[in-house]
């Protein structure tokens, strides 16, 4: 079994990295009286999913680590209805890019949840 020093090395934290910086691009184009309502929602959401991964692995505790791994599940849960909603009332054109890295993130921690519970 391999050991991972750091967080950052778990492909799970790097996607939904990425996931932050896209979200980030496309809700910059939101329009500006949603600075406090939507906009500020979404990257609350999108931020948290990396940071609940982070502090999760941190605690060094596998129990604890997947209760946190179930929070980024809930954020991206969030997240996934948010640009639904930027969809419906015509802040986005499309969001496939973003769905399909959504889906990829859901995978992953879905994948890393069942492994860890398989060390329990």
């Amino acid at each position: 079994m391999v050991k991972i020093a750091s967080y950052k090395e778990l492909q799970v934290w790097q996607e939904s990295m990425n996931l932050v910086e896209l979200v980030y691009k496309e809700v910059n184009h939101f329009p500006s009286n949603e600075s406090y309502g939507l906009t500020s929602q979404i990257r609350r959401a999108v931020v948290s999913i990396p940071s609940n991964i982070a502090e999760g692995f941190m605690r060094k505790n596998t129990k604890e680590f997947i209760q946190f791994l179930h929070v980024s599940l809930g954020s991206l849960g969030e997240l996934d209805t948010q640009m639904e909603i930027a969809l419906r009332v015509g802040y986005l054109s499309k969001i496939t890019e973003i769905n399909s890295l959504i889906e990829t993130v859901r995978k992953l921690l879905y994948g890393l949840i069942k492994a860890l519970k398989q060390r329990l």
